[in-house]
């Protein structure tokens, strides 16, 4: 969540003396670490600000790639990363949303994982455990039944639901009430005001009103759970969008009436996650409720998974701190590990060179931190050549079993497959290179084109097959060379990414619009296929 779109607590109150001991020993342990990610002296947050770690289980695809796959184990040792790294809090989509009544076995398994999990975070690594959902979605029973928690598609099986009936909003909540059950020694919980949610014609009373329906609702279960307004695209904004079909952010003075009407209602503990920056509440006076959260600074999403190294986005992200903290997002964790390390590095107010990174993956992998950063920047150079060659040297390292080192969560436990998973981005990228050279070469050639076509096909192939993630795939270059084609197959494919479908209202249209996204990558790869055949 957000759930189809790119684009966020204060410490734990009450906590005995013993949790301050304890964080300042881990604090001290982690600073001996090669990566050198504790705080730095007098340059790092107050320590009951949230580092957080934003794990998204929207999108079904295969493990460890998507984290609705997770073993119980797998979580702990990426906990264990994080906090390694210096973050102190986790926030996780446990995708209650599409979870029928009654729910299906798979649906009781990861609730009760959520709730190993919690317990994980909170007794063995002293992390913050916030859970998030949407404000107005829920179960097609019928439809969600059909498909396991693992494989369930959100877009096929989600409905809307009108919080201005208060029979239905009253349905929402008391369902939703059994299933926060299992889940009650949550820290905090985020409720987004848009992707996935809103409903044509609702306002921010509507949505005020939606907020504190929940918060009395948390109250049942445990008092104490923070609530937090997630600000994204803005409740009004969105709901303009499903009933005219037109997309477009709110103004700021529409975020600002949003806060005004929740904080009459005054829901106690409660907070906001901003994506419009830590100042969003400054002309309120309400800045000490702010966490900031400048969403997709890590990996955006939905995408197509693909490391991202290099610049200074995530640092910067993690380095803007509301009152509260910093929360950082990721949709394929396993992949985003450069940037997750730049993330906690800004929070911590500490530099981020090459060194600094090559130390890092010397924890992953120990003695190969500089080959494993080598193949981080050629993934982002733009010659095949230096891609080729990285890869080459990547696939040395697999001739003799690889040892992980102290952050094997983040590997976790098999660092040969993410030595695969960077060669095999390697040779997708040098591909689309060539084909793109290719495709725009004077004098052009034909040939080339359709050998290059082919082999960018072929790789796009193998890699989506590896992870098998389906939904969509934005990239620049690529979209520059399929339309230099002019193919009708590609372009029809390429058209599915606007979010358009058919439909009587613009909501119908923009829904099945969601529903035509959520194959989109393999639809892509198959036409692309066809164009070189």
């Amino acid at each position: 969540m957000s759930g189809g779109s790119d684009a966020r607590g204060v410490g734990r109150l009450g906590r005995r003396a013993m949790t301050a001991v304890l964080a300042m020993a881990t604090a001290v342990a982690i600073a001996a670490s090669a990566c050198g990610a504790a705080y730095a002296e007098g340059d790092g947050p107050m320590a009951d600000k949230m580092i957080g770690m934003y794990v998204h289980q929207h999108w079904a695809y295969n493990h460890p790639y998507a984290a609705r796959t997770w073993s119980v184990d797998d979580w702990r040792g990426y906990l264990e990363g994080l906090k390694r790294l210096g973050f102190n809090t986790v926030l996780i989509w446990p995708v209650l949303e599409t979870m029928p009544d009654p729910l299906t076995p798979s649906d009781r398994e990861n609730l009760d994982k959520i709730a190993q999990v919690i317990e994980i975070a909170h007794t063995q690594f002293e992390m913050k455990a916030l859970i998030t959902i949407s404000p107005n979605a829920a179960a097609k029973d019928e439809e969600a039944a059909k498909y396991t928690f693992q494989e369930r598609p959100f877009f096929y099986t989600d409905r809307r639901v009108d919080v201005q009936d208060a029979t239905a909003l009253g349905e929402l909540i008391k369902w939703r009430a059994e299933l926060f059950r299992p889940l009650k020694d949550m820290d905090g919980v985020l409720i987004i005001d848009s992707d996935p949610g809103g409903y044509p014609g609702s306002t921010n009373i509507d949505f005020a009103y939606l907020l504190n329906a929940h918060r009395k609702m948390f109250d049942t279960l445990r008092p104490g759970v923070e609530l937090y307004y997630w600000i994204h695209v803005g409740w009004e904004s969105y709901c303009r969008y499903y009933e005219t079909g037109h997309f477009e952010m709110a103004e700021r003075a529409e975020i600002e009436d949003a806060i005004r009407l929740l904080a009459r209602q005054n829901p106690e503990p409660w907070g906001l996650a901003s994506g419009w920056g830590p100042d969003v509440a400054d002309p309120l006076g309400m800045s000490d409720r702010v966490m900031s959260y400048r969403y997709g600074a890590i990996e955006g999403e939905p995408t197509f998974p693909m490391t991202n190294y290099g610049g200074m986005t995530a640092y910067e992200s993690g380095k803007t701190m509301g009152a509260r903290g910093t929360m950082g997002n990721s949709q394929t964790h396993c992949l985003q590990l450069p940037n997750t390390f730049a993330f906690s590095r800004g929070a911590q107010g500490l530099p981020i060179e090459e060194a600094d990174y090559a130390a890092f993956a010397d924890e992953l992998i120990p003695g190969q931190g500089q080959t494993i950063v080598d193949g981080w920047k050629a993934l982002i150079s733009e010659d095949e050549a230096t891609m080729r060659a990285a890869a080459e040297g990547l696939t040395a390292l697999l001739e003799k079993p690889l040892e992980a080192g102290p952050l094997e969560g983040l590997l976790f436990g098999d660092p040969e497959r993410f030595v695969r998973d960077l060669i095999m981005q390697l040779e997708l990228r040098a591909a689309l290179e060539a084909f793109h050279a290719a495709v725009f070469a004077e004098p052009g050639d034909a040939g080339a084109t359709k050998a290059t076509l082919g082999a960018f096909v072929e790789a796009a192939d193998a890699w989506q097959r590896q992870h098998g993630y389906k939904n969509m795939w934005r990239w620049e270059k690529m979209e520059q060379a399929l339309a230099r084609l002019d193919s009708e197959v590609v372009n029809e494919a390429l058209g599915r990414k606007d979010y358009k479908g058919e439909g009587r209202t613009p909501f119908e249209q923009v829904q099945e619009g969601y529903y035509l996204v959520e194959t989109y990558t393999p639809h892509l790869i198959e036409a692309m296929r066809k164009a070189a055949e």
